[in-house]
């Protein structure tokens, strides 16, 4: 096996030909500013060629169907192992993952529940147990020796009808009598009960007297044998005192005969129709129809609009159906709702059995038709459950709410599967549990299960701890495994993955991580970096994309790509053991050794006396807490992972403004007051979240610069001549775009037994248009060149262009002047697109009163670029604007005015403000996590 893995002549992107060598089974990492070619060369390069390797060692029959994945422009790669991506991104939006089916520690919690779990009588508590036909049989001789008794097969438990056609069957099959609600009866001809009651109905099998006779032993057998075979393996006993005595091979409560079937693992989960509720499928929510948002105001009329979902009247089919109701129910559409009586609204909206007549008059006929009236909430349920069209889903999911589900609770399981408990534990309240408390309790089953059944959970057991130590070590303990996969940030869900690939316990692999210091406080930083010295210690080779100081410290060896971005980069700065880069010249190498600082605020900064408070916040793990926010500052929102930043500012803050500035229907967490709303006149979140979720979806569009670049288009001389529009330039409408593609310039190839792959159009060879729109020039440029250029290069096209230029600056202000203007918006890295939002609200209008919301601004950014970064967001506040940002980073947090710390650790020992005030009084009065890194990088303990 090599040493290292060898590249020579690495051309991709904006990397220069370079030459590489990376030692084999050390942690590595690359780093550069960005769009120095970082990814470039670990996801487009060396994970790009490990996979083209892969796909080549399928058939030719599976590869005709994938077609030819590019090779990288490069000319050879050597010593390559086997490649596994971990990038931070969310990997599913399926509402069914669940960081426990992800990490597979679900899956072994139901095997182990399924093994050692107790059920629990839903009636009275006690503990239900089964038998096999032969212990059955020695029961009842034993218990019943010299006594009359009789046999019955349950049928019916606690279930409404009349079963004529059970009876009947019954009788056929050579059955006379049956016991009904504890009455025993001939079975008569026709018979049948009331249909509106609950039941209970046995057929008697068997009546005898137990004594040590062999015949009465086989009468025995044969009787419970028949029984079982009639009752779905459960038989009930009558003594002669008309006791009750219930047996069941499935668990049964000997005082009342409830069953239940032997669970297995499927019986535990919520993506088996065995263990999923029916009433949500296992989702643990449904979506229903908010009567607020269906009529909202009822003293308007029906006739008015006044239920939404209708509008106003028309001389339409539903608003005949809603005349007819009103005429049958004295009322008039006219009238406000609130008037209109109970029973008719309930038809309304609810539909009924009731017929009603509609005369249609079309063409001179007139036709008469009786029809029921469905009801407008089953309507708007119906189009949304069963349409295939996405505009209709749209338009039925505006008058709807999600709620948790009346049946489960949210548990997402059977009611029946609440009933089987280790512990006194079900499963859905180990699902609950964040890691820590799920650590301790699974390492405390060998002291609370029997001998025998800790014997046969010990290594279902083992598994789970094993597992579950690996999503603490990534600093992911305030998780619990029930919180959905979706609802994860980047960071998090990246080092899901990392923590299950240690799990994994693979060996010779080459791990690339995108950034997984994201989302970490300094503390949780030292927990990853041993979780990735644990990866490399098992025999791999660990290349991460990283700007974290501490990380890059800890590494062994370190590739700095620059010097700068774009055209300016792709050039190898350093290849080395870590420690020597501090010996040359770089940008790299003086933030790492603190030869150059990051910009430092001004503490003495005159601040406002206004402020925004916010009271009595109690969402998530938030502890009735009161946020107070200086305005005209920056504040800086700091704390352990899971600590309660993103609840309290971008789930209960930021929903709150955005209702009050733009009539938002973002659900807020709970909270009892705000005020000083009116020294703000608008609220602006700059989150990761991706500009668009397609490849059409790029800066150009995102920021409004590709419809003033169509603009200028189609005011060229040929345009004008040829009689093209704005239109004729986008890619989005037919006409000038490339019909093959649909002008995409990518074709998608849909595989079943892999994600989907795009391949360049063969057509107009990935330029998007065709060739007729391609030849209107601006300055020699075609429309595509255009959006393949750097916004460094458009900003020297577009010199003369004010409108355009304004723009272009901004992008580049804020560091993105490497990126191409048409470059798909899912290759854009969190850090990237939260930027792109930042210059979009940089280009607009500023009234000095506005509300910045930051969410980790510093993801994917080198020291060089927060400190470019840092000198916008001071400028905003300069302005008199108020900016929050949500941060670990020392770095960034040393330019605020006003922290806010929660903590004091994350999950349930969160959710408090720790420390509220500047650096200078941290440093003096602080005892926290975020105070005490200070005084460590400061030399201040």
């Amino acid at each position: 096996m090599q040493e290292y893995i060898s590249i020579t002549g690495c051309r991709v992107h904006n990397l220069k030909n370079i030459d590489l060598k990376i030692p084999r089974n050390k942690l590595i990492v690359v780093t550069g500013v960005s769009g120095s070619g970082k990814s470039s060369l670990a996801f487009d390069t060396i994970y790009s060629e490990a996979q083209r390797r892969y796909i080549e060692t399928f058939s030719a029959y599976a590869r005709q169907y994938i077609g030819g994945l590019k090779k990288p422009d490069v000319d050879k790669i050597d010593g390559l192992s086997p490649v596994i991506a971990i990038e931070q991104k969310t990997t599913t939006r399926n509402p069914r993952s669940t960081v426990g089916t992800t990490t597979e520690i679900y899956d072994f919690l139901r095997l182990l529940y399924s093994r050692v779990s107790d059920a629990y009588s839903p009636k009275t508590g006690k503990k239900m147990i089964n038998f096999s036909t032969e212990q059955m049989i020695e029961l009842i001789f034993s218990k019943f020796k010299n006594q009359k008794i009789s046999i019955f097969s349950p049928v019916v438990k606690s279930r409404k009808g009349h079963y004529r056609d059970m009876f009947l069957n019954i009788r056929k099959q050579g059955f006379s009598k049956v016991r009904v609600d504890n009455v025993t009866q001939n079975i008569i001809e026709g018979m049948e009960l009331d249909r509106y009651k609950i039941h209970d109905i046995e057929i008697m099998i068997d009546k005898l007297s137990i004594n040590n006779n062999e015949n009465c032993l086989k009468r025995l057998e044969e009787s419970v044998s028949l029984a079982l075979s009639q009752g779905d393996n459960s038989i009930l006993v009558v003594d002669e005192s008309n006791s009750n005595y219930y047996y069941s091979k499935n668990l049964v409560c000997a005082d009342t005969g409830v069953s239940f079937e032997t669970p297995e693992p499927n019986s535990f989960s919520f993506n088996s129709p065995k263990g999923m509720c029916k009433a949500c499928s296992g989702l643990g929510v449904k979506n229903v129809v908010d009567m607020d948002l269906l009529i909202p105001d009822k003293t308007k009329s029906i006739f008015s609009g006044g239920i939404t979902a209708l509008g106003s009247f028309q001389s339409t089919w539903i608003f005949k159906q809603l005349e007819n109701i009103a005429n049958k129910y004295d009322f008039d559409l006219k009238d406000p709702i609130k008037e209109i009586p109970k029973e008719a609204m309930d038809i309304i909206l609810n539909g009924g059995k009731e017929k009603f007549k509609i005369v249609s008059k079309s063409l001179g006929l007139t036709r008469n038709y009786e029809i029921d009236f469905e009801g407008i909430i089953n309507f708007i349920l119906n189009q949304h459950s069963n349409a295939y069209s996405k505009k209709i889903k749209t338009w039925s999911k505006k008058f709807m709410k999600t709620i948790v589900c009346d049946k489960c609770n949210g548990t997402r399981l059977k009611t029946d599967i609440k009933h089987f408990k280790i512990d006194n534990k079900d499963i859905s309240k180990i699902s609950q549990m964040d890691f820590d408390e799920l650590y301790d309790w699974i390492k405390s089953l060998n002291m609370k299960l029997s001998k025998k059944k800790y014997k046969i959970s010990k290594q279902i057991i083992s598994e789970i701890l094993k597992r579950v130590e690996f999503i603490r070590d990534v600093g992911l303990n305030y998780l619990s495994i029930g919180r959905e996969t979706r609802s994860l940030s980047g960071g998090e869900s990246q080092r899901i993955r990392l923590a299950t690939q240690i799990g994994s316990q693979l060996q010779d692999v080459l791990y690339i991580l995108d950034e997984p210091s994201i989302g970490l406080h300094q503390i949780d930083n030292l927990k990853l970096i041993k979780s990735l010295k644990k990866l490399r210690d098992l025999g791999n080779t660990v290349i991460v994309v990283e700007h974290d100081r501490e990380i890059m410290l800890q590494s062994d060896h370190l590739i700095d790509l620059g010097p700068g971005a774009g055209e300016k980069g792709g050039e190898v700065v350093f290849n080395g053991k870590t420690n020597d880069i501090k010996n040359i010249k770089s940008i790299t190498s003086d933030y790492l050794f603190e030869k150059e600082e990051i910009l430092r605020s001004n503490f003495n900064k005159n601040k406002t006396a206004k402020k925004l408070v916010l009271s009595g916040c109690s969402g998530n793990n938030l502890k009735n807490i009161d946020l107070s926010i200086p305005l005209g500052t920056i504040v800086g929102v700091c704390g352990l992972s899971g600590s309660g930043k993103s609840s309290l500012i971008n789930k209960t803050l930021y929903p709150i403004l955005s209702s009050v500035f733009y009539n938002s229907t973002i659900d807020n967490l709970p909270f009892s007051d705000i005020s000083g709303i009116k020294n703000i006149d608008k609220v602006i979140q700059i989150n990761q979240s991706p500009i668009g979720r397609t490849p059409r979806s790029n800066p150009a569009t995102y920021t409004g610069l590709y419809g003033l670049i169509r603009e200028m288009f189609a005011k060229l001389p040929e345009s004008k001549i040829r009689g093209y529009k704005a239109g004729r330039f986008s890619f989005n409408v037919k006409g000038g775009r490339c019909e093959e593609c649909q002008g995409a310039g990518m074709k998608k190839i849909e595989m079943n037994f892999l994600p989907d792959i795009y391949v360049e159009c063969e057509v107009c060879n990935g330029k998007r248009f065709n060739k007729e729109t391609l030849s209107v020039k601006l300055n020699n440029y075609s429309i595509s060149d255009i959006l393949s250029m750097t916004i460094s290069d458009s900003a020297v096209v577009f010199k003369n262009y004010p409108k355009i230029l304004s723009k272009l600056k901004v992008l580049i202000e804020v560091g993105l002047g490497y990126i191409r203007l048409g470059q798909q918006s899912t290759t854009l890295s969190g850090g990237e697109a939260q930027r792109i939002k930042l210059a979009t609200e940089l280009s607009k209008r500023d009234t000095g009163k506005t509300l910045y919301i930051f969410d980790e601004p510093t993801t994917g950014l080198h020291f060089a670029d927060i400190d470019q970064l840092m000198k916008i967001i001071i400028k905003l506040s300069e302005k008199g604007n108020t900016i929050i940002i949500i941060e670990h980073n020392t770095d960034v947090l040393k330019i605020v005015d006003h922290f806010i710390e929660l903590g004091p650790g994350g999950g349930k020992n969160g959710g408090e403000i720790i420390f509220q005030g500047n650096l200078t009084e941290m440093l003096k009065n602080g005892d926290t996590p975020t105070s005490n890194i200070f005084k460590k990088e400061l030399n201040l303990t």
